[in-house]
């Protein structure tokens, strides 16, 4: 049992990881090994972020004091909060990867996240079709990509148009 001093202490911790964040990912990782659980705290900082078990109070108390409302009672498991620097696309793909490792066993799931930029709340879906988005990187490729296939075409005709002439 922890005393007021070590709760008001987690609040605290609570609202500081908030300030520095952009978003939040809720998670239930009941079932996971100790080394599970270290291996995916080691991703979210390579990420610059940070992964904590909070009580579903505490962490209410937390958001609340942050002008957020949220009750986090409404969250089923263990509840691991990550809190990221990045957003929420970055950070839902690093969950996401994780946790589709464990799908089959269903011992890591996505419960939800929050924007806080926009100061929204993702249901456990959204996070995971945001997790699923390929990386700026492969998008910008993409579209690259397809804003030369016309140029080509164009190109090509006028090519067999001059070799007809």
């Amino acid at each position: 049992m922890k005393t007021k001093a070590q709760k008001k202490e987690q609040i605290e911790t609570g609202k500081e990881k908030i300030g520095k964040s952009e978003t939040i990912v809720f998670t239930d990782f009941t079932g996971l090994s100790a080394n599970e659980l270290n291996g995916f705290r080691k991703l979210i900082r390579e990420l610059g972020g940070v992964m904590v078990v909070m009580k579903k109070r505490l962490l209410t108390l937390a958001l609340k004091e942050k002008g957020i409302e949220f009750d986090a009672k409404k969250l089923a498991g263990q509840t691991g909060v990550v809190f990221s620097p990045k957003n929420s696309v970055e950070t839902a793909n690093v969950v996401y990867k994780f946790g589709k490792t464990f799908k089959s066993k269903k011992i890591f799931n996505i419960l939800g996240g929050f924007d806080l930029n926009d100061k929204r709340f993702m249901d456990s879906a959204e996070v995971e079709t945001l997790g699923q988005l390929p990386s700026r990187e492969v998008l910008l490729g993409q579209l690259a990509f397809m804003l030369t296939v016309p140029i080509k075409k164009v190109l090509f005709v006028l090519n067999e148009k001059a070799k007809q002439s």
